[in-house]
């Protein structure tokens, strides 16, 4: 103790001290990234906190969720700076400084994914890492060989079929597509490109569908507009009992010179004994998957849900419904619009600073990481008349304001690197609209509605979202 000092000042200096040690590092720490702006442009960096030395503001972004987002947006506006994962980032939203990025692809910014996801899709990166980083991909491969074995098996199978040059699912096109123009692609990168697709096309439109299913069961008012629709254009048509009768259970997206049935069996089965509930329903198991082989079944006994047969009038099961049918359905189509607004898949992407931009009125600089919010301006935007928190699918009717422009809603992304498969994904999420209202009504197996998760896609956390799947009885045609 230092001479002349009692042991309470002693024990209130030896807490001061390090708090000005603290302070201090923390003070350098923001210095440090103050200094790391373009001096070669007048613009200042985003307003916000680059957080504690080494750890940034990641601790306080696992904690909090998606508030840690919004709380800083009201704090700092659209742009604000941040530290999250070892790196410095510039969190953006707002459709015009959204445009701005996603545009900029290639020029202003390049495409950027955690480390986690370059572990699983892979990129022959391992062979090249060396040291830590090697032993760290080591752990993640784990995850990825389990898949590389089960694809490596499959995709065997197609390249001994006697007849390659048959369509049956996305990888096959991908590889007669290379073989078209003079290239072979290697097992890797033909196991990689089906990581991939399950990747970007599976877990998305399953999230999607699970939100559409929970969306539904919240507002029971839209099940009605969505089956006065139906009726309007001579598509909903009740099932009812046919013990003789025969039909396909599954709904035909239909073009110009082939037809492609997809499997609408989402309530398969639901007709069991009315007076036993059904077992709840697990999310995984309301997940449709991109890669299956469509195949048509061979005409059966209605396996929907089946009600007894007026006299006179015969079996009907699902209609096909062609891509043409769907593009008459306005409302439902306001209705995927209104489900992907509020609970996009994706909730955001990243890019890399290519070169020091500008982006409403701050600088960006060269090799920051740029986190876009997909859900933050969807949440925020000003074209929306009713507010952007409700559930509002005449929203995107036409002509109101919302249903025009571009870069105010973007569940599938923007610019050179927007999602492909999304006129897929809409048809996908129509006709399990159509198989859901038509067919069954459900209800919360649990005492209430879960929470959603964000990352790394939207999704129920604990248990998932449970259900009880039940027919619908001859009164229960048009109620809501």
């Amino acid at each position: 103790m230092p001479a002349g000092l009692s042991w309470p000042e002693a024990a209130a200096l030896g807490l001061l001290a390090p708090a000005l040690l603290v302070t201090l590092c923390r003070h350098l720490w923001a210095l440090r990234w103050s200094l790391s702006r373009d001096r070669a442009s007048a613009l200042p960096l985003p307003k916000g906190s680059m957080g504690w030395p080494f750890f940034g503001e990641t601790l306080h972004w696992l904690l909090q969720g998606s508030r840690f987002h919004s709380s800083r947006r009201e704090r700092y506006g659209n742009v604000f700076k941040t530290h999250l994962l070892g790196r410095p980032v510039v969190r953006v939203t707002g459709a015009e400084n959204i445009r701005k990025i996603l545009l900029g692809e290639h020029t202003l910014v390049s495409t950027q994914w955690p480390q986690s996801t370059h572990i699983i899709l892979g990129s022959h990166t391992l062979l090249s890492s060396t040291g830590e980083l090697h032993r760290q991909r080591r752990k993640g491969i784990k995850a990825r060989d389990m898949l590389h074995k089960f694809m490596e098996k499959a995709i065997q199978e197609k390249l001994q079929r006697n007849n390659p040059e048959d369509h049956s699912d996305a990888l096959d096109f991908i590889m007669n597509s290379a073989k078209e123009h003079g290239k072979e692609f290697s097992m890797q990168e033909l196991k990689e490109s089906a990581i991939e697709l399950i990747f970007a096309a599976f877990f998305t439109t399953a999230s999607a569908s699970t939100s559409l299913i929970l969306l539904l069961l919240k507002h029971p008012s839209v099940i009605e507009k969505i089956r006065q629709e139906l009726m309007s254009h001579e598509l909903y048509q009740q099932s009812r009992y046919c013990p003789t009768g025969s039909c396909l259970d599954t709904l035909t997206i239909q073009s110009r010179d082939r037809e492609k049935p997809l499997s609408s069996s989402m309530a398969k089965d639901i007709h069991k004994e009315q007076s036993h509930p059904l077992a709840p329903v697990e999310e995984d198991s309301l997940q449709p998957s991109a890669l299956l082989e469509p195949t048509v079944p061979q005409s059966k006994p209605c396996s929907g849900p089946q009600l007894l047969v007026p006299p006179g009038q015969s079996c009907h099961c699902a209609s096909d419904i062609s891509l043409e049918k769907l593009s008459r359905l306005h409302y439902l189509d306001c209705v995927i619009k209104e489900v992907l607004r509020v609970l996009p898949p994706v909730s955001g992407g990243y890019r890399t600073a290519l070169q020091t931009f500008e982006l409403d009125g701050y600088q960006i600089p060269k090799g920051w990481s740029v986190m876009y919010s997909i859900r933050d301006t969807h949440e925020t935007a000003a074209v929306y008349q009713s507010p952007p928190g409700s559930f509002d699918p005449e929203r995107f009717a036409a002509g109101r304001p919302e249903a025009a422009g571009r870069f105010h809603y973007i569940p599938f992304g923007g610019g050179a690197r927007s999602c492909i498969g999304k006129e897929l994904a809409q048809a996908i999420l129509k006709l399990l609209a159509i198989e859901l209202v038509s067919t069954a009504r459900w209800e919360l197996a649990t005492p209430g509605y879960p929470s959603m998760q964000t990352v790394p896609i939207v999704h129920p956390v604990d248990d998932g979202l449970q259900l009880y799947f039940h027919p619908l009885q001859p009164s229960q045609g048009h109620e809501a």
